[in-house]
């Protein structure tokens, strides 16, 4: 079963970048010569998503313009908070553009290369409402990290601190809808807090391991990260 419908979060307000981007969501911070969004969409379309569902806010009429000039074939679908609803809130309301039972949900600011048909695989053999892809990292305060056991069931997650090596939450997840919709959550609320984190043990959530290149463009460091490796990465100036 293939991955075809996906959520991205791209209303946040990059409060982090504000001296970097001043006149801009995060997601269309310039990387490589392009807006970061372009990375993102790049990868979701390698992996054969055929539905994108933008999930917008923050300056929301740059986004759609960007999408509208760039991308005019893409199937595409907005979803415009009026005010923050969170992470969650804000994936609870893309779900009433989606039609499929099971939906991918991704962060417009990160860039996670993930085996989509592996995702699902692992989503489906587990009957999971929630399949999390998690990047392995050494040597790093930056993220919290996953803990999950030898079948990969998450047991937690974990604040953030500094760790040797382990699993951090990569941003990129397989949502059953109809579960997650039958949680009662609220209009507005985090969806790393207040369903991941409190979810645990109450839902099944499955964890899969993940080499893909990863960067999340969140603060400034990160955004310079971004701009060399993708720069290497995909040789950005024969884009």
């Amino acid at each position: 079963m293939q991955i075809k419908e996906c959520i991205i979060l791209a209303g946040g307000l990059g409060t982090r970048l504000r001296s970097e981007v001043p006149d801009l969501p995060k997601c269309l911070a310039p990387v490589a010569g392009k807006p970061f969004l372009h990375w993102v969409i790049r990868h979701l379309l390698s992996q054969k998503v055929e539905t994108f569902i933008f999930s917008v806010g923050y300056m929301h009429e740059k986004t759609e313009a960007f999408i509208a000039k760039e991308y005019p074939g893409l199937p595409v679908k907005f979803s415009a908070e009026t005010t923050p609803l969170g992470t969650g809130g804000a994936i609870k309301f893309a779900f009433r553009q989606c039609s499929g039972s099971d939906v991918m949900a991704v962060n417009g600011d990160t860039l996670f290369e993930t085996d989509h048909d592996r995702l699902m695989y692992y989503h489906l053999e587990n009957n999971a409402a929630c399949t999390l892809a998690l990047k392995p990292v050494t040597d790093s305060d930056r993220y919290g990290s996953v803990e999950t056991d030898e079948r990969g069931n998450i047991i937690s997650f974990r604040e953030k601190t500094f760790i040797r090596a382990g699993l951090i939450n990569g941003g990129v997840y397989l949502l059953n809808r109809q579960r997650f919709e039958d949680a009662g959550l609220p209009e507005i609320f985090s969806f790393e807090k207040d369903y991941l984190e409190k979810s645990v043990g109450a839902q099944k959530m499955i964890g899969v391991r993940d080499d893909g290149y990863f960067i999340d463009i969140g603060i400034p460091a990160d955004l310079e990260k971004a701009n060399i490796e993708i720069k290497q990465k995909f040789n950005a100036s024969a884009e």
